[in-house]
């Protein structure tokens, strides 16, 4: 028996997750932990389910509504930062990191820090806190496995090869739902359709990342901390099929690819089951009816965060963490109708510009640039009208 940690369970990814919990051997799994943002009932609906050793929500107001949900089940419960670090603190086998954004930091260091198994699914917390979070890993032992479809992909395919025998990897991208449209068109898209995901199903907040291109930006700088490469040496195509999620070039010319139908729960199988295999109910890929396989190069000039995330790559130091946060933000105002779409991008590059290469040495200091990049990313949102909002 497995024992598990599901920090974010409500979420999309946590979701995943706990299919594959349901659908596997009665016995495979035992859940010490599960939290979530703010939403008390479902969490509270997982809890009885699963019955963990402790279920917490992150949102402090929501205590009193989740011991309620729970009342008369035995079951422990907390609320506020203290418990959710508790919680990422249980002895356990396996922690799944899904918590969105920047707020995932500690848990997740929480989480390494018992030097086991981290699944990790919160790209923002090697976007922000790279170098804290390897160290970290390493001080530890803990074991981090790739959840990102596309970083899975590169970790399976790059199995059994020497790393100085990887010439590149390719990291392999949807183009979302704006990629076919003009320069009039993106002026004017709408929270409603950036969020309207031609093929994968995902929150809000990524679903515009994947819209502006700053997922895959964000990614790039992620599979730079994962697989110790220079942007150089990570190449990023449009693939509208998402079939093909990532490919490896090695320096004999091979190119090993992993394919799947896109769908989460086949990464996350990978890693809960890693380094065996399970049995995941997802679609099989169809080839024949699938029938073409489409690249393209990324345009760049239209979709300017991808650019951005690989210069903050480049100049490194607190660049990643500042992109992350006014991202976060600039996102946020978007999906609230006060930002413009390409407003977003602008709105980083306009952080990016002026707080410049600030040295992070720990955790504390990318917290501290974290929220002095937050700052100053919500004080240069536009005062203008309102945009309609989702």
């Amino acid at each position: 028996m497995r024992r598990i940690t599901i920090l974010g369970a409500t979420g999309s990814v946590g979701r995943s997750t706990i299919a594959l919990l349901e659908a596997a051997p009665e016995g495979a799994f035992a859940v010490a932990a599960l939290t979530a943002h703010r939403d008390v009932a479902a969490l509270a609906a997982l809890a009885r389910r699963f019955r963990p050793d402790l279920t917490v929500v992150a949102d402090a107001a929501e205590g009193m509504a989740l011991r309620e949900a729970l009342a008369g089940t035995g079951l422990r419960s907390g609320a506020g930062e203290a418990a959710l670090l508790e919680a990422a603190s249980l002895p356990t086998d396996w922690t799944m990191a899904a918590i969105v954004g920047a707020a995932g930091l500690r848990p997740t260091l929480a989480a390494l820090a018992q030097g086991k198994t981290v699944a990790l699914a919160n790209k923002e917390a090697l976007v922000s806190a790279g170098e804290v979070m390897l160290a970290a890993a390493r001080a530890s032992g803990a074991r981090l496995l790739p959840v990102d479809s596309e970083h899975n992909a590169i970790f399976q395919a790059m199995q059994g090869h020497p790393a100085d025998a990887v010439e590149k990897i390719i990291l392999t991208a949807s183009g979302g739902p704006c990629r076919l449209m003009t320069d009039e068109q993106l002026a004017a898209v709408t929270p409603a359709q950036a969020v309207r995901h031609p093929v994968w199903s995902m929150g809000a907040k990524i679903s515009v990342d994947s819209a502006t291109m700053m997922n895959k930006g964000l990614e790039v700088i992620e599979a730079a901390r994962l697989f110790g490469l220079d942007s150089d040496r990570i190449e990023v195509l449009v693939h509208p099929q998402s079939a093909v999620h990532g490919l490896v070039q090695f320096s004999d010319g091979s190119i090993l690819a992993q394919l799947g139908a896109p769908d989460m729960r086949t990464p996350i199988a990978h890693c809960l089951a890693w380094p065996d295999r399970m049995a995941a109910a997802v679609p099989r890929l169809d080839l024949a009816a699938l029938a073409r396989l489409e690249f393209f190069t990324p345009d760049t000039k239209r979709f300017p965060a991808l650019h951005l995330a690989r210069e903050a790559l480049r100049v490194g130091a607190g660049a990643p963490t500042i992109l992350n946060a006014a991202n976060e933000v600039a996102v946020a105002a978007f999906l609230a109708g006060r930002l413009g779409f390409l407003g977003i991008a602008e709105l980083v590059e306009r952080i990016l510009d002026r707080m410049g290469t600030p040295p992070v040495v720990d955790l504390d200091a990318v917290l501290a640039l974290d929220t002095q990049a937050r700052r100053l990313a919500t004080a240069a949102l536009p005062a203008a009208q309102p945009l309609a909002a989702v």
